[in-house]
C-alpha cells in the first residue's frame, strides 16, 4: 500500500468510540513508531473506511455504537479486499472465551485493556514485520476460477485459452497479482513496472490497465478501480 509520508512505517485505524482512548492511542502510536493514524468510532464507519483507504492494521474495540467489534472483524474477514488486513482487538472484555472468540473470527492479536501504548506500538510493528516479510516472497503463478497466470513461464490463460500480453501488460499483472487486496496507485505502479520513467504520466497506467482488463475478458473485473487511489487485483 502506498503511504502518504515517508516517515510514516504503516497506516493505522483506530475503531474505538471512546475518544480519551483513541487520542492516547493515536498519539502514542505516532510517537512510538511514526505511524500514520486514522481513528473512527463507529463499526460502520470502520468498514466505509476500510473500504476507502484500505489500513494496512486495524485496532478494534468490541464494545461499539451500530456495529459490534466482533461482526465488524467477520465481515472484514470475509470480504477479499480485506481479508489480509491485520486486525488487533484492543477490548475490556479479558475472560478466556472472549479471547478465543476474537481470535476465531479473525483477529491477529488480542490486547486487554489498560494496557501499555509500548507494548501495542511493538505488537504493531511485529505484525508488520511479519507482513513485509510475507510481501517479499515472489508469487510465481496464480489461479483464479478464469484466469491462470504463470509468472515464471510468462504464459496467461483465461478458461484455459492462451492470452496473449504485451511485457508491460504482463508486467502490471504480476504486480497488481503479488500485491492482491491492496491498492496500488499510479505512481507506485509506474516505479514498479515502468522504473519510474518521468517522461511516462499516470494516464498511461490507464490505458494499459484498460487494455489488460480487455484481454482478461471475464477475469477483467478483478482488476478493481479504487476512486481517488488506483488499483487493486481482487479474487
Amino acid at each position: 500500500m502506498s503511504r502518504t509520508t515517508t516517515a510514516a512505517q504503516g497506516r493505522v485505524l483506530i475503531v474505538e468510540d471512546e475518544r480519551d482512548i483513541a487520542n492516547l492511542l493515536k498519539h502514542g502510536l505516532e510517537r512510538e513508531g511514526r505511524f500514520e493514524v486514522t481513528i473512527v468510532d463507529r463499526g460502520d464507519a470502520a468498514l466505509e473506511a476500510v473500504t476507502t483507504q484500505p489500513p494496512d492494521v486495524i485496532i478494534l474495540d468490541l464494545s461499539l455504537p451500530v456495529l459490534d467489534g466482533m461482526d465488524v472483524c467477520r465481515v472484514l474477514r470475509s470480504r477479499p479486499a480485506s481479508a489480509e488486513i491485520p486486525i488487533i482487538i484492543l477490548t475490556a472484555r479479558g475472560s478466556e472465551s472472549d479471547k478465543v472468540a476474537g481470535l476465531d473470527v479473525g483477529a491477529d492479536d488480542y490486547i486487554t485493556k489498560p494496557f501499555s501504548l509500548r507494548e501495542v506500538a511493538a505488537r504493531v510493528r511485529a505484525i508488520l514485520r511479519r507482513r513485509q516479510a510475507s510481501d517479499t516472497k515472489p508469487r510465481s503463478q496464480y489461479r483464479g476460477a478464469r484466469l491462470f497466470a504463470d509468472f515464471d513461464a510468462v504464459a496467461v490463460s483465461i478458461d484455459s485459452q492462451p492470452v496473449h500480453l504485451t511485457r508491460r501488460e504482463f508486467e502490471l499483472l504480476r504486480c497488481l497479482v503479488e500485491n492482491q487486496n491492496r491498492v496500488m496507485s499510479r505512481d507506485r505502479l509506474l516505479e514498479r513496472v515502468w522504473g519510474y520513467d518521468r517522461s511516462v504520466e499516470t494516464r498511461s497506467v490507464d490505458v494499459h490497465i484498460g487494455r489488460l482488463r480487455s484481454k482478461l475478458g471475464p477475469a477483467g473485473p478483478q482488476i478493481e478501480t479504487v476512486v481517488g487511489l488506483g488499483y487493486r487485483f481482487v479474487e
